[in-house]
């Protein structure tokens, strides 16, 4: 179960307004939250699970070192229209005992992914409440594990809609963002492969190709308070005419996932750093 981006929204995104001026902000901001998430076990499986999970809650602003709503990353170049970062995600791990479709089957370990992620704004409002832009993050993967390994690629391009105070309600900021999922093959292995060794009557060996992933919707709302904030997001996932979608590991081609979170603002540092305001930066 892939959760980079939920619980990047959850965890530490703020969605708000693109504009031009200057400001001073604390260059940290520390607190501790909790999340609820309800995700399916895996990319394409029937069977979903809820989750409640500690979340730390950490704004770094650094020149070049940055943890924000967009996850933790270094920004190697930045306009005001343009942005390349190295993002980092991370993922939970499934265990096929609990997975009706996995049963016998070796474990899904967890994974952390890194990779580059360029942005390209296309529009903006007039008065610069709302931002639309091109996001192309390209991440490969490793499990956590006592011997790692690298299982794959994944791109993601995508329109991403930032909306401050969408239909006049103060403080609250909406993020829209929807596009195709590209993985390769040796991802597509370790998600949706059946060795022979693991075939059965009613599991048929298969080995998938690289490709089309399916596609991805979320929608998500959340508002800064002064000592807190609070945000949620929905997903909706469809695999149809994925590379992989004959996988005897694919029980459904269409699901929705969710999650909500609060966290609570404990301290901030003294220093104050100059930064731009945009929907980027807006705590």
């Amino acid at each position: 179960m892939r959760i980079a981006r939920p619980v990047a929204a959850l965890i530490a995104m703020t969605l708000g307004p693109a504009t031009a001026c200057a400001r001073e902000a604390a260059l940290w901001e520390a607190g501790i939250g909790i999340v609820g998430l309800y995700f399916p076990h895996y990319r394409g499986s029937e069977q979903s699970r809820a989750y409640a999970l500690p979340a730390p809650y950490f704004v770094y602003r650094g020149d070049f070192f940055k943890a924000d709503r967009h996850g933790i990353r270094g920004v190697f170049m930045q306009t005001d229209w343009m942005s390349l970062n190295l993002s980092v995600g991370a993922s939970l791990p499934v265990s096929s005992s609990d997975n009706r479709a996995r049963e016998g089957m070796p474990d899904l370990k967890p994974s952390v992914e890194l990779g580059p992620s360029a942005a390209l704004t296309l529009w903006r409002s007039g008065e610069r409440r709302a931002k639309l832009d091109l996001r192309l993050p390209l991440r490969g993967a490793i499990t956590v594990q006592s011997h790692s390994r690298f299982i794959g690629a994944q791109f993601f391009p995508h329109l991403n809609l930032d909306i401050h105070e969408p239909a006049g309600l103060a403080g609250w900021n909406l993020g829209v963002l929807a596009g195709p999922v590209y993985t390769d093959r040796r991802y597509n292995r370790y998600f949706y492969e059946v060795p022979a060794a693991y075939a059965s009557a009613s599991r048929n060996a298969y080995s998938p190709g690289g490709g089309y992933a399916g596609a991805q919707l979320l929608v998500a709302l959340s508002k800064r308070y002064p000592k807190f904030w609070v945000g949620g997001f929905v997903r909706a996932d469809t695999l149809r005419g994925a590379a992989f979608e004959a996988s005897p590991l694919v029980t459904s081609k269409s699901y929705l996932a969710a999650g909500f979170g609060v966290s609570w603002i404990l301290g901030e540092s003294s220093r104050q750093v100059p930064v731009l305001e945009s929907s980027d930066e807006r705590k």
